[in-house]
């Protein structure tokens, strides 16, 4: 298999004039792709960065960025992309983990850089924002390119993605060429990308899902549409402008496209293809999808970082809820929740906990200097998602909830999408999170906390359960109308964050 580097070689021999990163007035084909991405590996060799060496990356989704992954691909060097917004501490923590020997920033996160003490010995190269001992980006890009490339093989280590930390400050898992291609190869099959693709790039590149889109554009001479960070009418106007072709977002992006004003008004009619992942989407928003933009195909892909790829459903408008079956790289099977045994394979349509083997093509090995977490997740060659959920009689893989988000009260296990879910449904609830709060009797009390889009009442939300298929005892016996949803930056739910009281309500006047 190729590496990532001749990866991006191959896209250029093969159409060099296709256009390969878009941001804003800058457009790049392959070959100037490539001609920049050469010219980056001779500056990093000046500065000392050498194959083996992990590059610590703080920026947003911008051509720089784009150009200095591929750049690390060529040179053997493994790009260690984290979240721009991160503050020192959180850089401090990131450095001295993974070992970094340099750290490429931007204005947006130079005061967290500059801020850090383990940043200050080593190379800091600026993008925009050169500090006193910094070094500018463009002075790295005026070398000539280097020929000698590439220098990795495919079992060299491509990146090390961060999780995205919802319990903490998250787990390094470093992946290798071969699964990061080999992931990509999945991602263009499993969506049915054509050659030339246009794609929006909104999202972020220390995400697995970012690094996907941009890999996967590369396989097929398509356009990454960089977008720096998600502003609702900038990634219109980009959709319309560029006729971008396919959307994979979370369902939060989704949600907030719809809602915004200017969405009835922009041409979407170029998108043909819709994908989202990193959390489940409600049948809500699922069905005002199918409205919007009619799309040709609906894909729910269901994996993580460290498997990209556990189930793929194609079809996630006909069958909501599904996330499918196993992906073309993977085997997945659902067994007892607190099993640690691959053949402990539970009946059809009982939940259970879903585990993913370490055989398949896009699998990790191990988190970066984690035996804790190596010893709760990886087991006889499998690895344990954490998530919990069943497979139907049709063999297709229903994902119910977190093994920690598990409510139980009154000796009952209640999972919050069920509840979620139904909620969404109800036409003046813009977003809703469901938690088990302490309760002295019932050990926790399901509670809903519910961004509401029109007045209703919290009897009047009950009442709407009450009347669904919702069975009695995971009715929510409290509702919290709040301003805002806390989530990560990718969109995942933080319910640790409503669990600690750690929200916002809405105003006394606004309430019904």
């Amino acid at each position: 298999m190729f590496d990532l580097g001749r990866t991006l070689i191959a896209a250029a021999a093969r159409n060099p004039h296709a256009l390969a990163l878009v941001d804003g007035d800058q457009r790049l084909s392959y070959a100037e792709l490539l001609d920049r991405a050469q010219r980056l590996v001779s500056g990093l060799d000046a500065i000392g960065i050498t194959r083996g060496d992990r590059l610590l990356i703080v920026l947003q989704n911008r051509a720089e960025c784009a150009i200095l992954h591929w750049a690390t691909q060529l040179a053997g060097v493994i790009a260690t992309p984290i979240n721009w917004r991160a503050n020192a501490d959180e850089v401090e923590f990131f450095i001295t983990n993974s070992a970094a020997t340099a750290v490429v920033y931007e204005s947006v996160s130079a005061d967290a850089v500059n801020g850090s003490a383990a940043a200050a010995p080593l190379p800091r190269i600026a993008i925009g924002a050169p500090t006193t001992g910094s070094i500018d980006f463009e002075d790295l890009l005026a070398h000539p390119p280097a020929h000698d490339v590439p220098r990795a093989t495919p079992r060299d280590v491509s990146l090390m993605l961060y999780t995205s930390g919802t319990t903490g400050r998250g787990k390094g898992v470093p992946r290798r060429h071969h699964a990061e291609r080999a992931a990509a190869i999945a991602h263009v099959a499993q969506n049915t990308y054509r050659s030339g693709e246009v794609t929006l790039g909104v999202m972020p590149l220390y995400h697995t899902m970012g690094v996907r889109s941009l890999l996967a554009m590369a396989l097929i001479n398509g356009t990454f549409v960089c977008l720096p960070r998600f502003d609702v009418r900038r990634a219109l106007e980009l959709i319309s402008a560029e006729r971008v072709t396919n959307l994979y977002l979370v369902p939060t992006l989704y949600h907030d496209l719809l809602a915004h004003a200017d969405f009835q008004t922009t041409d979407t009619t170029s998108v043909t293809k819709l994908g989202f992942a990193g959390a489940a989407m409600t049948d809500g928003l699922l069905a005002r999808l199918v409205v919007a933009f009619a799309p040709e195909l609906f894909v729910n892909h269901y994996g993580s970082s460290e498997i990209y790829t556990f189930t793929v459903e194609q079809n996630a408008a006909v069958k909501p809820g599904s996330a499918g079956r196993a992906g073309i790289n993977t085997e997945v099977r659902v067994i007892g929740i607190s099993s640690h045994d691959p053949t402990n394979i539970v009946a059809t349509g009982e939940e259970g906990q879903i585990i993913a083997t370490l055989d398949g093509d896009e699998a990790f090995e191990g988190y970066w200097k984690r035996p804790d977490a190596d010893a709760k997740a990886l087991h006889h060659g499998w690895y344990l998602t954490g998530d919990i959920g069943y497979v139907d009689v049709y063999g297709d893989l229903f994902v119910t909830g977190r093994v920690d988000d598990m409510i139980i009260t009154g000796g009952e296990n209640v999972l919050p999408a069920e509840i979620e879910s139904i909620l969404s449904m109800h036409p003046a609830v813009a977003e809703n999170a469901v938690v088990g709060l302490a309760d002295e009797r019932w050990g926790q009390r399901v509670t809903a906390f519910v961004r509401r889009s029109a007045a209703v009442t919290d009897t009047e939300l009950d009442s709407w359960c009450q009347q669904s298929d919702l069975a009695n005892f995971k009715r929510p016996r409290a509702f919290i109308f709040v301003e805002d949803i806390p989530k990560s930056p990718v969109g995942k739910i933080l319910r640790r964050m409503l669990v600690a009281g750690d929200y916002r309500e809405e105003q006394a006047e606004s309430d019904s």
